[in-house]
């Protein structure tokens, strides 16, 4: 048979096209200026929709994006190595990859059991990919994986042939070289400050030439370019200043203390123009940093400002410098025209005895009423979910902090003079005593009322401690919408047990745990699921946190006489259908919240237990009749929330022993089960994880904490629930009516299906979400 002329002619203009290309690249010798000038022609070549390259990471785990056509909204994508995604498998096992359709599950798992496609890019942005053509690139002399190229989509909607199978190879060689020459250090003689990345091997010296061309077409600062085109990281430019300067780089830091003393005289524009901002004193002297050291030497203004010290001076990135700016003065987008900072320099530091607290309270109130509202908003802005303001006798300062994912952070220093005034401040916003300074007082603040623009309530508290000062906590209760069962990070397991027990018509379900666990947000995110047309639904909270259309909420007045228990009494007249108690602290509201759920009521609660066997203890320790508690019961969910690893985590393999110590350690408390008596279960949990989180090797990917600009350099963002789902079983019921103690009901839970917290922190861990010491900090056992 003989060949169609017109496949042959189109084969040879493929492959001549394709041969310019690879001349380019090896005229360049380098990856970053095809990033910039030959990428739009490489989809042209192979009439692909999108290019992403993939090069080796640093720690040779990972592979991270260096071109990405069509994905310019994505700064940087990183891919372990394992059968888990598309470039992943290629990248492990040093073989091209040809799908049709991503989407094809057959397709992928003819290749391997493990191959995802990553969909997140197409749900992000409503791209559809389809087909992908992929291919790794490695080196000829020695084999070692440099990266992977992908073209994603043929635009004739037809599969990747024979032809561009041929030509990405050819393409991949190539690339290979380059980076292989990439790689290889340059000698130079520095003549600025972006040299010593050429030195280090991070950028070669005509990628550096590109980025120079790339800001002067932008009119963009070359940090810029270098920092959201190439992906240099702020470490290594501050190095290269570093050596320029000869100066130590400083990086910038969210939780930084705020030296009020030292930014008293000094404002933002003073800072702005003369290109310095002290940070701290130290042993060293006064630490100041400066993106141009030479100009801030210049200025002579450092030695004029703080006559005397000594000076640090060290360099910084522009990007730290405005990050210092903006977390010291405030960022020019907050609400209000001045930060805290400023509205603190403006107020002088005099011993207390020198002015009365009356005379104070005059003269600063209109400054004071900002700063209090401005530490609010900042504390919103942060994500705190507590305010703590820490009054210390005498002269010492006021200390502020906020609590966030879990744990206090240092906020702002005070000084001494204005803490009675702060202390008022707050008082007058919640209507408490002014005059009461011996007793603890309770109130709330509808912040909307003194910040339209922010629609918060805060919970406050007065408590005096020694010294005749007093402390005030404060819990910021954001007005939103309630979260999905399926967004709690309930396990599939978990979830589909909690949504058949709530879907019962009548009994009593607890959600326990302690104060600030997420008990509230998960009672909404059931009664959200359970709220339909045909649902009459009353709530009784202290307060009212999160509000829901088609909810009838009634708030706690307890000087009222609007108490649970009373409210509980009205619902039962009210024609119900389910009932929600904040929380069922004493016997009375027990009772009746056990009596509403035997005359055809669901009735959903809190309890402040560690537990769920230990909540069933709890309650029968109030005087409950242990018959009648166990018809009613239906669940019991107990929850902690560990603190969830940033996205700028680091994948890594854990070895035998470290996977054995967790197998243990989930399987500790199943060494009380019939089952596990009859025959432990070590092989068949083990076979349940790799199936669930092992490759196709049978190796997990776990993940340690790095620490990043969005999480304050902790390695953490956010928190993720682990969850204990009891659920009232024949055989926990007969154990309830018979009084049993913890350990028995924990172990009919757990031939049950039950999981602890432990457990479900584990598997947790395994799925990428925290690690280990983020599990033992909340789970006691």
């Amino acid at each position: 048979m003989t060949a169609n002329p017109q496949d042959h002619q189109q084969a040879l203009e493929f492959m001549r096209q394709l041969q310019a290309l690879t001349n380019r690249v090896h005229a360049t010798g380098h990856l970053d200026e095809l990033l910039l000038e030959i990428g739009s022609d490489v989809c042209a070549v192979f009439a692909a929709e999108r290019l992403t390259i993939y090069v080796l990471g640093e720690d040779g785990r990972e592979i991270v994006s260096r071109v990405k056509l069509g994905l310019e909204g994505f700064k940087e994508l990183r891919i372990p190595i394992n059968d888990r995604s598309v470039a992943g498998f290629v990248a492990n096992n040093k073989k091209l990859l040809n799908l049709h359709d991503v989407y094809d599950i057959q397709e992928l798992a003819s290749h391997s059991t493990t191959l995802q496609f990553l969909q997140a890019v197409d749900k992000q942005t409503g791209f559809r990919a389809r087909e992908m053509l992929a291919a790794p690139i490695v080196s000829d002399s020695d084999g070692a994986l440099l990266g992977v190229i992908q073209l994603i989509n043929h635009l004739p909607k037809t599969p990747f042939g024979p032809l561009a199978e041929e030509g990405i190879r050819l393409l991949a060689k190539t690339l290979a070289v380059a980076l292989r020459h990439r790689q290889t250090p340059y000698p130079f003689t520095a003549s600025n400050k972006y040299q010593g990345l050429v030195s280090a091997g991070t950028l070669t010296p005509a990628a550096l030439q590109v980025a120079a061309k790339e800001a002067r077409r932008s009119r963009t600062d070359l940090e810029t370019v270098l920092m959201n085109n190439f992906q240099i990281k702020p470490a290594l430019l501050g190095a290269s200043y570093a050596s320029f300067y000869g100066v130590p780089y400083e990086p910038f830091r969210a939780d930084r203390v705020k030296p009020l003393d030292l930014l008293r005289n000094i404002k933002r524009e003073f800072a702005t123009e003369n290109c310095w901002l002290p940070i701290e004193e130290t042993s060293a002297g006064l630490l100041v940093v400066s993106p141009d050291p030479e100009k801030a030497k210049a200025s002579h203004t450092i030695g004029h400002v703080f006559h005397g010290k000594k000076v640090d001076l060290r360099v910084c990135t522009v990007q730290d410098f405005k990050q210092s700016l903006d977390l010291y003065f405030g960022s020019e987008a907050a609400i209000g025209s001045e930060s805290v900072d400023e509205l603190l320099s403006g107020m002088d530091d005099d011993e207390v005895e020198a002015v009365s607290t009356e005379d104070i309270s005059l003269a600063q109130d209109n400054e004071l009423v900002k700063l209090v509202n401005q530490i609010i908003v900042e504390a919103n802005k942060l994500g705190a979910s507590d305010i703590h303001i820490e009054p210390s006798p005498g002269n010492e300062k006021t200390r502020i902090r906020f609590r966030r994912d879990g744990s206090l952070m240092q906020y702002r220093d005070i000084p001494a003079a204005y803490r009675n005034p702060l202390v008022t401040r707050l008082k007058i916003m919640c209507d408490l005593d002014i005059s009461e300074k011996r007793k603890p007082q309770d109130g709330k603040i509808k912040f909307k009322k003194y910040v339209p623009g922010l629609d918060i309530e805060l919970r406050v508290a007065t408590i005096p401690t020694a010294g005749g000062v007093e402390d005030v906590v404060m819990r910021i209760l954001a007005a939103g919408e309630p979260l999905p069962l399926d967004k709690l990070a309930l396990s599939p397991h978990n979830l589909h047990m909690l949504k058949d027990v709530i879907s019962k018509p009548y009994g009593l379900f607890f959600v326990c745990g302690p104060t600030g666990s997420g008990k509230t947000t998960t009672l909404h995110s059931i009664l959200k699921y359970l709220n339909t047309e045909e649902t009459k639904i009353w709530t009784a909270e202290d307060p009212v946190e999160i509000t829901q259309k088609g909810l009838r909420q009634v708030q706690v007045n307890v000087k009222a006489g609007l108490t649970f228990a009373g409210i509980m009494r009205s619902f039962l007249r009210a024609d119900p259908d389910i009932i929600m108690v904040g929380e069922m602290r004493d016997a009375e509201t027990t009772g009746i919240g056990i009596e509403a759920s035997l005359t055809g009521h669901l009735v959903l609660a809190t309890l402040h237990t560690n537990s769920a066997p230990e909540s069933i203890i709890r309650l029968l320790d109030m005087g409950m009749d242990p018959f009648n508690f166990a018809d009613a019961l239906l669940g019991i969910l107990a929850q902690r929330l560990a603190k969830r690893l940033c996205g700028c985590k680091q994948p890594y393999t854990p070895n035998q022993d470290e996977v054995r110590h967790l197998l243990n350690e989930y399987c500790e408390e199943l060494k009380s089960t019939e089952a596990w008596q009859h025959e432990p279960a070590y092989p068949a949990i083990y076979k349940d994880w790799v199936q669930r989180f092992g490759n196709d090797k049978g190796e997990f990917t776990l993940y340690k904490p790095v620490g990043c600009e969005k999480c304050g350099d902790t390695g953490y963002k956010g928190r993720v629930g682990l969850h204990e789902l009891l659920v009232a079983s024949d055989d926990v019921k007969r154990l309830v009516q018979e009084r049993a103690r913890v350990p028995k009901i924990l172990a009919s839970g757990l031939d049950s299906g039950m999981r602890t917290l432990k457990q479900d922190g584990i598997e947790k861990v395994l799925g990428g979400l925290t690690d280990m010491a983020q599990v033992r900090a909340v789970c006691i056992k």
